[in-house]
């Protein structure tokens, strides 16, 4: 009997099906072999010496059973790469392992095809074909492929294909075995118990959803009134539960896409992250976790980012502001200021006898915990930059200005700026002149609650000409605005307009805007 060997190696090899001759076991794979046709005799082959002299094995019967002459078929029908006894294994292993095992069918092909190559062909040849089902080439004589391609030359191309492919194949790194096997058991029970062979939880979502549908049943032609040819209740009753079914599992399909897109199943990794961030932070993200669901990865990732940014800004903000109205003027003052606090309330709290002597013997004997990396609020309110929030051309630009030295007699100090290599003196600052007639009102925050808003020179010009702060910002928005219809160009007429205030004050705020860029007088 003819034995059909599949070579045991790694994918994409030599492989295919093996034939040997049923008598002496020679290798009759590429030659041409001899097969009895007699029932009695199921795959029997054998080689042409064994043929011509006679012998036999076994129940077969050389002068009475008939038998069949098979040749190798290499030469090309339906592809100029491919021969006919390729397209016939690839049938064959498509009938044996079904359409998609494609590396199963490549190993029946073997001659070192490899399972994309094989997809490829088939979908080319047999399904993208004008005849579908059947191939462009089917008709038994069009022998235009055969005529075109001599059978030497076929196969001299077969065999420099396998000889490189051999070649290849010796000089591919070797693949490293895994050192875990996926297996099908819980691999992480804080993760309800995932299943990676299955890609399934120990416990699912609606895990009772397959309990409505485990008894049901559905016969041909059961539910169809034969009179009327309409459902009947029951079977609308039943096609409601599939459907109720079907969008759970729907919802259960979804829910396992959001777990794989955002990578939940990394559970400690994620849990190391959380730790790092304060509890604000973690507050703020585990509200924002539900978006996840109608986002990727990295775009639910940079909406996080901008939520934790944003909390940082309003933390900075309220701290700036609660140093403001502690008179606190400048950024270090502040971080003393919140040292003191820290250590002040550290005081505070009572400590019994046995609370002393266990803190002076810990102070003892260990040394100080490391602090807690700074939070994003902190940074922002540092009274220097960290050098990462710091443009190359920020941090240049300070180093030149700071190697610049001051030559005495210089008005300020002497400051240059220097912008695409052009060396500009600063610009000298306009101090408003107190008006004749009229006394400066001094401001504070008790009597302009705004004054936070304006800058030292606009403190001074509101001070000098007797205006609050908010009526101040008022007629500063509607210049600003005029003055960007204008392209940027206004007239001082037309500012004197819109302050409806003193001809001399309208002048003098004008003056000030002009001098510091923010209008161009027309």
């Amino acid at each position: 009997m003819g034995v059909i060997r599949k070579k045991i190696a790694a994918r994409g090899g030599e492989g295919g099906v093996k034939y040997v001759c049923d008598v002496c076991s020679a290798d009759i794979t590429s030659t041409v072999r001899i097969r009895c046709a007699h029932n009695a005799c199921n795959e029997y082959d054998l080689c042409v010496q064994c043929f011509a002299q006679g012998a036999s094995s076994n129940a077969h019967q050389p002068q009475t059973h008939p038998y069949r002459v098979i040749e190798q078929n290499s030469f090309p029908i339906f592809d100029r790469e491919w021969g006919a006894d390729e397209e016939l294994l690839l049938l064959e292993g498509a009938q044996i392992y079904g359409l998609g095992s494609w590396a199963d069918i490549a190993d029946h092909i073997g001659g070192y095809r490899n399972k994309d190559e094989v997809r490829d062909h088939y979908l080319q040849v047999y399904v993208d074909s004008p005849k579908f089902p059947l191939p462009k080439r089917c008709s038994p004589h069009d022998m235009e492929l055969a005529n075109e391609i001599s059978r030497e030359e076929f196969q001299a191309r077969k065999k420099r294909r396998i000889e490189e492919r051999r070649e290849a194949a010796k000089n591919a790194p070797t693949l490293q075995a895994k050192t875990k096997p996926t297996a099908s058991v819980p691999s992480c029970h804080e993760i309800q118990g995932y299943m990676p062979g299955r890609l399934e939880f120990e416990t699912e979502f609606c895990n009772e959803a397959e309990e409505a549908v485990q008894l049901m049943q559905f016969d041909p032609g059961d539910g169809i009134n034969p009179r009327t040819g309409e459902l009947e209740p029951e079977m609308e009753l039943k096609l409601t539960v599939m459907e109720i079914y079907n969008c759970r599992l729907t919802q259960r399909v979804e829910r396992k896409k959001v777990i794989f897109e955002h990578n939940l199943l990394d559970y400690r990794e994620n849990t190391k992250s959380e730790k790092k961030r304060s509890k604000e932070e973690r507050d703020l993200l585990n509200k924002a976790k539900p978006f996840a669901r109608m986002m990727n990865r990295v775009d639910f990732e940079q909406f996080c980012q901008g939520l934790i940014d944003e909390l940082n800004l309003r933390q900075a903000i309220t701290q700036l502001q609660e140093w403001r109205s502690l008179r606190i003027g400048d950024l270090r003052s502040g971080e003393k200021y919140e040292q003191e606090k820290q250590a002040r309330i550290q005081k505070s709290i009572p400590l019994g006898s046995m609370d002393r002597e266990r803190l002076a013997s810990a102070q003892r004997s260990k040394q100080p915990p490391p602090p807690d990396p700074p939070s994003g609020a902190a940074l922002l309110v540092q009274p220097e930059l960290p050098a990462r929030m710091q443009s190359p051309h920020v941090i240049a630009e300070a180093e030149k200005l700071s190697s610049m030295k001051v030559e005495p007699g210089q008005v300020n100090g002497g400051s240059v700026i220097v912008a695409n290599g052009n060396t500009t003196p600063s610009k000298q600052k306009l101090l408003p002149q107190p008006l004749p007639g009229i006394q400066p009102l001094p401001l504070s925050q008790d009597n302009a609650p705004d004054l936070h808003l304006l800058t030292p020179e606009e403190v001074k010009l509101c001070e000098v000409l007797r205006i609050q702060p908010k009526p101040y910002l008022m007629i500063k928005e509607q210049i600003l605005k005029e003055a960007v219809k204008g392209n940027g160009s206004l007239k001082r007429k037309q500012a004197k307009d819109i302050c409806r205030v003193d001809q001399q004050k309208g002048g003098r705020i004008f003056d000030f805007m002009v001098n510091a860029g923010w209008v161009v007088k027309a």
